[in-house]
């Protein structure tokens, strides 16, 4: 957990989250499945004039009427309470009813015009001879409106076929213009700018354009599991607002940075000048973007200018680079380290160093003599593992931690700053892709184990961010290290079956069968990967 007096912006409690509900109600059609949207009215308080799928807040009377409804044996008290506020607010929004009669048909359109939508919902219901369809309303999805948001709302979306001989009439007050549309038609009205909707609300369409019918988006629904839980967060891309759900690259940088949610961050790449994700962490990329490095070659620079700074991985012999990494700094660099030897780490050591008048040590592991000749690097002192790295000034520490990490490169290693619970993890882990694993130099069992040694890290140190060396900073450290390895392992046995299928098999026959839903043009990259792979399946003798 980052210091909160290392943090950029004073920090402010985000508004409280109301519970409500949301309900799909969904049908088939010969062009394939469609749901039921609204336009909210223009005066609303939160999302006004937006296209919406109909519900609000939950009422205590709905934990109430649970006798009233019918519920799956799998269906808890909540979930329960949170399908009779949607059938309840899609009755009062637009008129439609999801209840049946004693004899399990549904409620028709006499049923509903003589009901009032604006009295008590349930004892109308009772007194109708009406039970509510709890049963048929299934949790979709978990929103949790972003943290910016004056109004905030802890909303399940749920989904329920449309009743049979019912029609939907907007009550005119909250709700107008009911529409049936297909998921991908919305999509495209809303790109082309006449059908707005909010990023819940395309996040979900973008999903749910997927499944082929009705049947199917019940089907998925039936763990009672939400298929995802999202609270976005909300950066400026180009100078404006960009939101993200929790598996999108930006959205741990936007957590380290303004873990209240203000919009404040920007994430365009750059190379120009320095980003700041702490008072005492900043990032500055190089000029190298690429198939192996991405947006470029992130160098890290961690102090302040009283203590002065410690550089980690100045990256390529780039004059511009570097003199940018110097003048971030005002000169005051007391260390450069680098994570490993690789032609865009390294090689801009000795000349950063040169630029300082007090010539800063060097410091790393010497790469080793399995290390490509591009790839050669000897520091002025060696690191040892768990060896401390420290700074102060004004009675702060910064203090880096290092962590030997073989596997990526035989003399890869990682530093964790012990005093914020960030992570740099040089090319072990980077976000939005995997590294290449290369032998001689790389090795797959060293990498897995490494993956295990960080993840002890992060429970030791309390590590929850990952400041990678190339990509955006990730969170959920350690959900993200278990995630990388699991799909490492599920490669291994991708490799497994590939070897078995075809034991006098080449590396070219094996690289179809074990990446089959890469780009083709990736292969010839994918087999370094796939070589190490192959190294520690036959170690191991999981395949002869």
């Amino acid at each position: 957990m980052p210091r909160p007096s290392q943090l950029l912006h004073p920090q402010r409690e985000p508004a409280p989250v109301r519970p409500a509900a949301t309900v799909l109600l969904l049908r088939d059609s010969p062009q394939g499945i469609e749901v039921l949207m609204t336009r909210r009215s223009m005066t609303a308080s939160f999302a006004p004039g937006a296209y919406v799928f109909p519900g609000g807040g939950i009422d205590a009377a709905d934990a109430l009427a649970h006798g009233q409804s019918t519920r799956r044996t799998t269906q808890d008290d909540l979930h329960l309470t949170q399908a009779i506020a949607a059938i309840r607010e899609s009755f009062e929004e637009l008129g439609v009813l999801l209840a049946r009669h004693a004899d399990g048909s549904y409620a028709t359109t006499a049923d509903i015009a003589a009901l009032d939508r604006k009295a008590p919902f349930a004892a109308q219901c009772k007194a109708r001879g009406l039970t509510l369809a709890g049963d048929e309303v299934f949790v979709l999805a978990h929103w949790i409106t972003d943290r910016d948001l004056p109004r905030r709302f802890d909303v399940p979306f749920l989904a329920a076929r449309m009743p049979d001989g019912q029609s939907p009439v907007a009550d005119e007050a909250e709700q107008f213009e009911p529409v049936w549309v297909r998921p991908a038609d919305a999509l495209a009205r809303h790109a082309a700018g006449g059908f707005f909707m909010i990023f819940p609300t395309i996040r979900t369409l973008e999903k749910l354009q997927h499944y082929p019918d009705v049947d199917s988006v019940l089907a998925a629904c039936a763990s009672e599991i939400p298929l995802w839980t999202s609270c976005p967060r909300a950066g400026l891309l180009a100078g404006k607002e960009a939101r993200y759900m929790e598996h999108e690259a930006p959205y741990g940088e936007l957590a380290l940075t303004c873990p209240d949610g203000q919009i404040v961050h920007p994430l365009d790449w750059q190379t120009a000048q320095p980003v700041a994700l702490l008072k005492n962490v900043m990032r500055l990329t190089a000029p190298n973007p690429g198939m192996m490095t991405g947006p470029g070659t992130n160098s890290y620079l961690v102090g302040d200018a009283q203590s002065g700074y410690i550089v980690i991985d100045p990256g390529p012999n780039d004059a511009a680079h570097l003199q940018r990494l110097y003048d971030a700094t005002g000169g005051r660099i007391e260390a450069i380290v680098c994570t490993h030897s690789h032609p865009d780490h390294s090689p801009g050591a000795k000349p950063l160093q040169a630029l300082c008048a007090h010539r800063p040590p060097i410091l790393g592991l010497p790469s080793a003599t399995t290390a490509r000749p591009d790839s050669f690097f000897a520091p002025d002192r060696l690191l040892s593992n768990q060896e401390l790295l420290a700074l102060a000034s004004s009675g702060l520490q910064h203090t880096l931690m290092v962590i030997l990490t073989p596997g990526h490169a035989a003399n890869h290693l990682c530093l964790v700053l012990l005093e914020d619970g960030l992570l740099f993890s040089g090319d072990h882990i980077l976000n939005g892709s995997t590294t290449v694993v290369n032998p001689p130099d790389g090795a797959m069992t060293p990498y897995l184990d490494s993956l295990d040694t960080l993840a002890a890290a992060c429970d030791a140190h309390g590590v929850e961010f990952i400041l990678p060396a190339h990509g955006y900073v990730l969170g959920e450290a350690k959900t993200a290290i278990a995630q990388l390895k699991m799909h490492r392992l599920k490669r291994e046995a991708k490799v497994i079956d590939a070897m078995q299928a075809q034991p006098e098999g080449s590396m070219d026959d094996w690289v179809k069968l074990a990446y089959d839903e890469v780009d083709p043009r990736i292969w010839p990259l994918a087999k370094r990967s796939l070589q190490a792979h192959v190294d520690r399946v036959r170690e191991l003798g999981l395949v002869h």
